[in-house]
């Protein structure tokens, strides 16, 4: 699959748990999400059902329980999300993406000095 499908921002929530554990049952989830959401287990229940139809998920059964597991890595959603963003907010023009971030971050030295490692390597040849 080349590209992942689209997951919420409560999905994104989810999937990050998910993708920390490795595998998880919904009690981890709920466990894990109950430290920094308040929302209610079914409706966590509700997101991992919905997240397996997206294909997103893969529930195995362990006896009794779920256990679910990424099926698609988080570099995948990541870099979805990103060119998502940049065809949404910059019309696909990544240099206006990088000024953008460059002109309003505060970024350290030894970040500068890998940004321009980065851009020296994308540079076209003469």
């Amino acid at each position: 699959m080349s590209d992942a499908p689209r997951i919420s921002d409560a999905e994104w929530d989810v999937m990050e748990v998910v993708w920390k554990l490795g595998a998880a049952t919904a009690a981890n989830v709920i466990d894990e999400l109950a430290r920094s959401r308040d929302w209610n287990h079914r409706t966590i229940r509700t997101m991992l059902s919905r997240l397996v139809a997206k294909g997103i998920l893969r529930r195995e059964e362990d006896g009794q329980r779920s256990v679910y597991r990424p099926a698609i890595s988080r570099q995948l959603c990541v870099r979805q999300e990103g060119r998502s963003f940049l065809r949404k907010i910059f019309e696909g023009d990544a240099a206006s993406l990088l000024v953008h971030f460059a002109r309003g971050a505060r970024i350290g030295t030894e970040d500068l000095e890998k940004l321009r490692r980065i851009l020296d390597e994308k540079k076209p040849e003469a």
